[in-house]
């Protein structure tokens, strides 16, 4: 069974101190265990700035066997499509979960208009990546990959 892991699972393992550390170890091990780790273009680079030199890195990567694999054509147009549905769903501002109302929610402290969580195409590449060239997407982020790669399996 092919993984593919997301940012948030490795930096879990690598950033000392991490409140999912453990829990995040014990899926990479298991996903280890179940067959061969792939990373995506977004998740290697997101990575890269946590190493010092490349080759730190690269020697993380081959001691732990998780593998870089290029998304290609077919994972950069669904990407490309789970985002432009993204862009036509997000909302300009926040709404109440019980009735719809929308506010428009300022911060208190410097009154900074308040938005919801806004996802980057990186978060789309990912996700259409996994789809293309594993079986299953190792992730914390849950949510927003089921509504945009509904077919995609999470662990």
């Amino acid at each position: 069974m092919i993984t593919a892991v997301d940012t948030n699972i490795l930096l879990d393992v690598l950033v000392p101190g991490q409140p999912h550390a453990e829990s995040s170890e014990k899926a990479l091990a298991e996903s280890l265990r179940a067959g061969p780790i792939v990373i995506s273009e977004p998740v290697y680079a997101e990575l890269a700035g946590r190493f010092p030199a490349r080759e730190e890195m690269d020697r993380f990567l081959e001691d732990t066997g998780i593998r870089p694999r290029p998304s290609g054509d077919e994972a950069l147009y669904l990407a490309g499509r789970a985002w432009r549905e993204y862009l036509g769903r997000r909302p300009d501002f926040l709404a109440c979960p019980s009735c719809g109302t929308s506010q428009d929610v300022r911060c208190a402290k410097c009154g900074t208009r308040l938005l919801p969580r806004q996802h980057v195409v990186a978060d789309f590449l990912i996700g259409a990546h996994a789809t293309v060239h594993a079986d299953r997407l190792l992730t914390r982020d849950r949510g927003y990959y089921r509504t945009y790669f509904p077919g995609l399996q999470l662990t």
